[in-house]
């Protein structure tokens, strides 16, 4: 099956074709900036120009940066909160002339990494943390979502963690990698202590520095950067369609 991916960020939206048997990119990724303000309007207008610029008919999977249920956003940190309440799966499709499917973009990530990369094969619980504009996180239980979990926002010494924690925070305050890894180490001793996992995946483009900062890291469980890189995010996005 061939659907194209789209992976839509507080900073970039970006798409390629994706064969969802074999998780291989068919072509070269397309990035356009996220629009400032990020509203419903300008965002679902830059998805449609990626859209146009693949000349697309087909079958499209989004990730979005939110809480995402039956196609309707509830919840968004790093994009307009114009966007609570609209239905984007039916604006999306309404105006690419496409089948859309859409849920959170970290869920997305997440399933790109239990089918292709780091997570393939592993049962238990295993949490996918995806580093970036904000914080990111998936949850599988022996390979099942647990859809929106949104734990990269719980507060961390009187501060929503992703403030702290992101790899925005770690480039806005022009922080050593040492000083930052102590603050990734302290939200995963506290994510730990929460929901014990037996598998944590670090993604998120910072994933492809890994060797930087997950040596630096304290805790005892098995902690692995993942295999998908940048690609996750458009990965799972297609994979969306193979479960709707």
């Amino acid at each position: 099956m061939q659907v194209l991916g789209i992976d839509i960020g507080g900073t970039g939206i970006k798409g390629a074709p994706v064969d969802t048997d074999s998780g291989e990119l068919l072509g070269e990724r397309f990035r356009l900036l996220t629009p400032q303000p990020a509203t419903p309007d300008a965002v679902i207008e830059t998805v449609s120009e990626l859209v146009t610029h693949f000349q697309w008919k087909g079958p499209v999977g989004c990730g979005f940066p939110g809480v995402v249920r039956h196609g309707r956003i509830d919840a968004t940190a790093n994009l307009s909160q114009d966007w609570i309440g609209v239905e984007a799966q039916k604006r999306f499709e309404q105006a690419t002339g496409c089948s859309i499917a859409i849920a959170n973009d970290a869920d997305a990530a997440g399933l790109a990494e239990m089918r292709f990369g780091a997570g393939r094969d592993r049962d238990g619980l295993v949490f996918v943390v995806t580093l970036g504009t904000g914080i990111g996180t998936a949850l599988f239980v022996d390979g099942h979502l647990v859809p929106n979990t949104e734990l990269g926002h719980i507060e961390i010494r009187g501060k929503d963690a992703e403030l702290r924690a992101a790899d925005s925070a770690r480039e806005r305050k022009e922080l050593s990698w040492k000083k930052w890894a102590a603050r990734v180490d302290e939200y995963l001793h506290r994510m730990h202590a929460l929901i014990w996992p037996d598998l944590i995946i670090i993604g998120g483009g910072v994933s492809k520095k890994h060797e930087k900062f997950l040596p630096l890291l304290t805790l005892d469980c098995e902690i692995v950067p993942a295999e998908m890189r940048n690609a996750a995010g458009i990965v799972g996005a297609a994979l969306l369609q193979t479960r709707s």
